[in-house]
């Protein structure tokens, strides 16, 4: 399995850049810079790129909606020329919250959007003319439909790529995501994942997906999210993501309309959710964190003593997991750095 780290949206991102060579010579591999409703991550990545030298790079994620496809391909291969073929292009749908609230735009058809970005982004990173007319984008656009100059041409990317196939990773959750992500992408990028339900929850739509994979894809990268601590005396910490999820279980969309909520019920949690969600949505954020199972935080984490550590990576390794995401709970840079060298000796 791979390393991988994730850069939080807020807060001590330079402090963070600064500390990455130690990380390398740590074992890190790859690096995950998120984007919501924060800084975006395409600088923030540009500037990493040029302070590393072996480190992956990875958006984690790029909202579907948020770019038009043909400015997706070109920023990832911008990314990648500048980090020398290191990037992978993060894709997610966000939720309705986010694309509507903060970008105005419909969030609508992910599964089909998704499909007809991924086709667009590796046309252009080919360098073929971009001439593409699916049932979400139509590119040059038409005319007749009432809607621009007609005066449109199909064009390709100036520039080579580094790469003519930069990675893809999905982050999804959802059956008929999860299908799409084994089926087109190289890699997907599941939340919440319990090793011992993952099978339970996503089983059937990977095999789906797998069925229809094109073997030059290569085996699906599955990476996989979990806060990491390293002592005898750390499972406390594993209460530091209660708010994180009851934020994502309450807070991220509404009753009925929250991919994380219904995560949480394909789990066998439908009764925590519920009044997660109640407490959540009705502005007592501190009794939705006490309500989250603990079990849950637990199985989804890295904490505890180093042999209990390398039992929950064999588990996350026999569940699929083939890249590790890891937020370092020590409480100073040497401590964080001697931890990822611990987790790559353990691996």
């Amino acid at each position: 399995m791979r390393v991988g780290m994730i850069i939080n949206y807020a807060g001590g991102f330079s402090e963070t850049v600064t500390e990455l060579g130690d990380f390398e010579k740590a074992g890190l591999q790859i690096l995950f810079v998120a984007e919501a409703y924060s800084f975006d991550a395409v600088s923030q990545l540009g500037f990493i790129a040029a302070r590393t030298s072996t480190l992956e790079i990875a958006s984690g994620i790029l909202p579907i909606y948020s770019r038009t496809p043909a400015l997706t391909a070109m920023t990832a291969a911008g990314l990648d020329f500048v980090s020398e073929g290191r990037f992978t292009l993060g894709l997610g749908s966000s939720g309705p919250q986010v694309i509507e609230g903060w970008h105005g735009v419909p969030f609508d058809a992910p599964i089909g959007r998704t499909r007809e970005l991924i086709e667009i982004c590796r046309m252009v990173w080919r360098r073929e003319r971009l001439e593409y007319h699916g049932k979400h984008y139509d590119l040059p656009l038409d005319s007749s439909t009432g809607r621009g100059t007609g005066l449109g041409k199909p064009l390709k990317l100036i520039n080579h790529p580094v790469r003519e196939r930069i990675p893809i990773v999905i982050a999804a959750i959802g059956p008929k995501n999860v299908a799409l992500a084994a089926e087109l992408a190289e890699g997907w990028q599941p939340i919440f994942f319990v090793p011992e339900k993952a099978a339970l929850s996503w089983g059937g739509p990977l095999a789906e997906g797998r069925a229809k994979r094109d073997a030059a894809l290569g085996e699906l990268d599955v990476v996989v999210t979990a806060p990491f601590a390293i002592g005898e005396d750390v499972t406390s910490l594993r209460e530091v993501s209660r708010p994180f999820f009851a934020l994502y279980i309450g807070g991220m969309g509404a009753p009925g309309k929250n991919f994380y909520y219904d995560q949480a019920v394909r789990y066998g949690y439908g009764k925590e959710a519920a009044l997660i969600q109640e407490a959540y949505l009705a502005g007592r954020k501190d009794e939705a964190a006490a309500l989250v199972p603990a079990d849950l935080l637990e199985k989804t984490s890295l904490i505890g003593p180093a042999g209990y550590v390398a039992e929950r990576l064999a588990a996350f390794k026999e569940a699929g997991a083939t890249t590790v995401n890891v937020t370092s709970l020590a409480p100073t840079h040497a401590a964080r750095v001697k931890d990822i060298e611990t987790l790559r000796d353990l691996m």
